[in-house]
């Protein structure tokens, strides 16, 4: 198993703030030199505050061997070939070493933040990986670029325009998703798949896997090389006093997810069906105080993995190391002694055995 970390790392300190302290982008180059310090094989970047592309390109000045990712960057508010260059740049600066996670984010927020018409989002990511990969093909090998889908229409590109071919130009390309046809179209036309953090062990072997593997086989694909990368719930902290907020934080994240309609396959599976419409409701009419209320510690340990600093590398390694290729997790940093007891994890989930076969 490859172990990454996660920018902003106002949740995932290696030691530079406090852990409260929000996500300064002035410091992603030392930020990013002691993640790579630290044993890490990855670094990833959320599109939250930030152009995550620009922290990218950060990250990539400051290390040699990291790797990094979008994870994710929206898709749908930029044009194909806007991505496309994006990493293009991104792939250039890291020689080698970078990989666009993409997401489709949902439709209030693609209609009422960035003001573009929806659309069924399953056909519409498969037309948009196609379409930044034909952009990528032109770069590359000198191609007309000729795509024709029902959202996108390519086919200009002028020289002056064409940054030419790269010395490493296969980017890996990962899609988010929670549903089993996003999960599908991943496994079509994408290198990776990244499963929401409310996508619990058993919805990844039972659902989202065998939806890959279908969508691969519709496009007949071999799956050698796909990633799984997983971005777990985790509650941890130095003993079992400190873990109490941190359990408290988890909940309510639980019951938010619970309440949102586009994850609730991911709680049908688990019999938690009514408890999802429940809560539902109760977000409807904003009573978010009463919704942790209703997440009892065996639905709080289905969807997260609860643990004090001395638990919770073994814990996370029983639990997603026959499942996923990369997961994302860290602490925060205060001393030397966190520091190696960090250094300690990252080893410990790196021998995880790798996943079997897709």
């Amino acid at each position: 198993m490859k172990v990454e970390t996660l920018l902003p790392l106002g949740k995932v300190d290696p030691g530079l703030r406090a852990p409260a302290t929000p996500f300064d982008i002035t410091s992603v180059y030392d930020d990013a030199r002691m993640v790579e310090e630290l044993g890490y094989d990855g670094l990833v970047v959320e599109e939250i505050k930030d152009d995550p592309f620009m922290v990218v390109a950060l990250a990539a000045q400051a290390t040699s061997r990291l790797k990094l990712s979008t994870a994710v960057a929206l898709a749908f508010p930029r044009s194909p070939t806007i991505t496309a260059m994006s990493a293009w740049t991104a792939q250039k600066l890291s020689k080698g070493r970078f990989t666009l996670g993409l997401g489709t984010q949902v439709r209030a927020h693609i209609e009422r933040r960035y003001g573009i018409k929806w659309s069924a989002p399953g056909p519409w990511i498969r037309e948009y990986v196609q379409a930044v990969r034909c952009v990528w093909k032109c770069w590359q090998e000198g191609a007309p670029l000729r795509f024709q889908g029902r959202h996108y229409n390519l086919n200009l590109m002028a020289p002056l325009f064409n940054p030419g071919p790269l010395d490493h130009p296969f980017i890996p390309v990962h899609l988010a998703a929670v549903n089993s046809h996003t999960c599908s179209v991943a496994g079509e036309v994408a290198d990776g798949l990244r499963p929401h953090p409310v996508c619990t062990p058993k919805y990844i072997e039972e659902v989202m896997l065998p939806a890959v593997r279908s969508g691969a086989a519709r496009a007949g694909r071999k799956l050698d090389g796909f990633s799984v990368c997983m971005k777990p719930l985790i509650a941890t902290a130095p003993d079992a006093e400190s873990l109490q907020e941190k359990i408290r934080d988890v909940r309510d994240r639980v019951a938010f997810y619970a309440s949102t309609p586009s994850y609730f396959a991911a709680f049908e599976i688990h019999g938690l069906a009514d408890l999802a419409s429940r809560l539902k409701l109760l977000a409807r009419e904003q009573r978010w105080e009463e919704m942790p209320g209703y997440i009892s510690d065996d639905v709080l340990d289905t969807y997260a993995t609860v643990g004090t600093f001395d638990e919770i590398g073994e814990k996370l390694k029983r639990r997603y190391g026959r499942l996923v290729t990369n997961v994302e997790f860290s602490i925060p940093v205060r001393n030397q002694a966190d520091r190696r007891k960090l250094e300690h994890w990252i080893e410990l989930l790196k021998s995880a055995e790798p996943p079997a076969k897709l």
